[in-house]
This record gives structure tokens, C-alpha cells and sequence, in this order.
């Protein structure tokens, strides 16, 4: 890694709620980007392990606040719970939390069961293609968008939408293809789709309001992914080829 190389910046505190304490909003709900947990109990990944490196680069300690989905993690910017929050932009969410620069991408595709006639990501928004995905994901905001035909089936997580799939018997899993990869495994038969309908572009987000913040996390985001050092967190966490810096 090269973190030495970020250029700290000169800081006081931002006005943040804690002085000195950058407080992250971390989604548990993605096992690419949190992988586990420290023996103190603080979560353990790429999307932690970014947000320790922005408090240093800050000059502060860090803090986790830990949710279990992207959406509680949205919902939590009214509460003022965090300062920063690591999760996927959208332009939903974007309404209440200013995000500043994708650091990681993740394709989305689709995963069919055995014999399924649906060869194309096209042939998937059918009428009658019911399709299972996890409640408030990104992807799940995405097709929410850009479906004309086809019918979301929400669950509560990613493991809830594969079983949603599976014991329904329903026409398509709507995923992250490394996730999907695995749930394929499982289900003899079953192909996750070539191509992607969506890059998940992996961001920090701050609350809107406080632009010498918001322009200090942007900073720090360009110059992680300029000199290595989101790519050596994704190699460190055994995320080579699952995860991509984000263009």
C-alpha cells in the first residue's frame, strides 16, 4: 500500500460532531467490501480499512458505526450517527448524502436457474420474469428505475434474496456477479449471465452541508486510487478480481 504517499492535509476539525474522531458508516451487508471482524470486535475489509486510512490522512482515530444493508446505512444520515459512510452512489441516496468519489466497482448481472430460456441480460425485462433481489441495494434502486416489464421480488440481504430465488423458483437473481458466482455453485445447473447491467460504484459519502469536508474526502478518494492505494487494500483482503478500482 501506499498510503504514506496521500499528502496529509493541513485540518482542524471540521466542525464534526467529535473532534479529532471521524466516525464511519460501515454496511456489514456486502462480504466483498467487509470480510470480518477484528478481535475488538471492529469490522474487518476493504471499506473499513479505506476509512482508517482517511481518519489518518486527517489526522484523527476512527470510529465504526456498522449497519446491516446500504439502506440502514442511508437512513442513518438524518440521525447524524456517522461522518462518513461507505457505501454504493445512487442517485437516490444522493438526495440526502453528498458523495465524494467511487473508490471501488463491482458488476451486477443476473443468475438463472436450469434450463432457463433467458440467454440475454434484454431477455430478463419480459413480463412475467420475476426476478429476486435484495431491498434497497443499489442494484435493487437501479432496476427499480430502468425495468419496464419485469417484477422485483425483495428480500432483507443478500442470502434472503438467494433463497427468495431458490424456494420460489422464481426466473432470475438480480446480484454482484462474485456473490452470484457462489450461489451458482450451489444450484446445479444454474448460469450467472454474461455481461453486467451496472458497475456498483463503491463511494464515500458525507452529510451535505459542510463543503471544506466534503472537498478534503474528495481529495483524499483521487489520490488513493492515483497511487495504489485502494488497489493494494483490494490484493490485501483477497479481493483481486472481485472488486476493481473504481474508473
Amino acid at each position: 500500500m501506499n498510503e504514506e504517499c496521500i499528502e496529509m492535509i493541513d485540518i482542524e476539525d471540521f466542525g464534526l460532531a467529535e473532534p479529532g474522531k471521524l466516525r464511519a458508516g460501515i454496511n456489514l451487508g456486502n462480504v466483498l467490501l467487509v470480510t470480518g471482524a477484528t478481535e475488538t470486535g471492529n469490522p474487518f475489509g476493504v471499506s473499513p480499512a479505506i476509512a482508517a486510512a482517511l481518519a489518518r490522512n486527517l489526522g484523527f482515530s476512527v470510529s465504526y458505526w456498522t449497519y446491516p444493508s446500504p439502506g440502514a446505512v442511508a437512513d442513518a444520515a438524518d440521525q447524524e450517527d456517522w461522518d462518513i459512510c461507505l457505501i454504493a452512489e445512487d442517485p437516490k441516496r444522493a438526495e440526502t448524502i453528498e458523495f465524494c468519489g467511487a473508490y471501488a466497482e463491482i458488476e451486477a448481472t443476473y443468475m438463472v436457474p436450469a434450463g432457463s430460456k433467458l440467454t440475454s441480460l434484454e431477455d430478463v425485462d419480459k413480463p412475467g420474469v420475476r426476478i429476486a433481489v435484495s431491498d434497497r441495494s443499489a442494484y435493487d434502486l437501479y432496476l427499480s428505475r430502468v425495468l419496464k416489464h419485469a417484477e422485483l421480488k425483495r428480500a432483507p440481504g443478500l442470502t434472503a434474496a438467494f433463497e427468495l430465488f431458490r424456494d420460489q423458483k422464481l426466473e432470475a437473481l438480480a446480484g454482484l456477479r462474485p456473490a452470484l458466482l457462489e450461489n451458482a455453485a450451489t444450484l446445479p445447473g444454474s448460469r450467472v449471465m454474461g455481461g453486467a447491467y451496472m458497475a456498483v460504484r463503491q463511494a464515500i459519502g458525507v452529510r451535505p452541508g459542510n463543503p471544506a469536508f466534503a472537498k478534503a474526502v474528495k481529495r483524499f478518494v483521487a489520490e488513493a486510487k492515483s497511487n495504489g492505494l485502494i488497489d493494494g487494500l483490494i490484493n490485501e483482503f483477497g479481493q483481486r478480481g472481485r472488486l476493481s478500482v473504481a474508473s
